[in-house]
């Protein structure tokens, strides 16, 4: 299976080969400034799984984490581990924005205070344990 999507202007394109490795909401005060948002809903894939064409930048958020963003509008697209393993793809950035639904909730610690999340889906206090 193979899904597209891309950012709001279309200069930036990509694909994704097979399944996620999970999907998942990420509450993190990190995530929140990145995205401009409450959250980040992301489906996580093997760096290799993914194809992009066109001009991105990136922005090192952490130690460990690139922002991927388009270069002319800049929609943000990925959370791209530096270490060449996995990237986070912005659910709502898929062609069928309903691809992939989320499973759990990820640092519900950092959750905004106004946030309800009653979807049943399981939460976890920081990132999953190991």
């Amino acid at each position: 299976m193979i899904r597209e999507g891309g950012c709001l202007c279309g200069a930036v394109r990509f694909k994704a080969e097979g399944e996620p490795l999970n999907v998942r909401v990420c509450h993190c005060r990190l995530c929140q400034k990145a995205m401009g948002s409450p959250y980040f809903a992301r489906a996580q894939f093997d760096q290799r799984a993914l194809t992009v064409e066109g001009e991105t930048d990136r922005y090192a958020s952490s130690e460990n984490i690139d922002r991927v963003f388009c270069k002319r509008c800049g929609t943000r697209l990925f959370a791209w581990r530096r270490n060449g393993t996995l990237a986070g793809v912005s659910l709502t950035t898929f062609d069928d924005r309903n691809a992939f639904a989320p499973t759990e909730h990820i640092w519900v610690s950092e959750k905004l205070a106004w946030l309800k999340l009653d979807d049943g889906l399981t939460q976890y206090q920081t990132t999953i344990p190991t």
